[in-house]
């Protein structure tokens, strides 16, 4: 898998591919409902990667319990693997989180996590697959 070559599709090709719940999540920026999701307490070892293109985002090493009810992260793998945009949408000023191969919506950051970093990525777990089986 080339993680630098961008994946482009349409949305029917993506509808194809993702379940309806995935879809409006990743391509049309929506949400899980909190304490809800696949991820949200868990604990497995791992690397949680795109459910869209695979790109490897956030290892089970910078997971942390935010208590917002969504699994969230203090870094991503490398600072590349995510692309962070101004998001107006509702609530004033936040920070969206997209995967940088895809440009899937994966969540959003806020400056209120944990050191070293002291960010919060918080990310839909239907955003996410959990490999197991990769290298941290």
């Amino acid at each position: 898998m080339d993680l630098d070559q961008k994946v482009i599709k349409t949305d029917q090709e993506w509808s194809e591919l993702l379940s309806e719940q995935q879809f409006n999540v990743t391509r049309k920026k929506g949400t899980e409902r909190a304490f809800t999701g696949e991820y949200w307490e868990t604990k497995n070892e791992g690397t949680y990667r795109c459910v869209c293109c695979g790109n490897p985002l956030f290892s089970s090493q910078s997971k942390f319990d935010s208590g917002s009810g969504w699994p969230s992260f203090w870094q991503p793998i490398a600072p590349q693997r995510v692309v962070t945009i101004p998001d107006f949408s509702i609530l004033g000023k936040r920070t969206e989180v997209l995967c940088s191969r895809c440009n899937a919506h994966l969540g959003h950051v806020f400056n209120d996590g944990p050191q070293p970093t002291g960010k919060r990525f918080c990310v839909n777990s239907v955003a996410m697959v959990l490999d197991t089986e990769a290298g941290e």
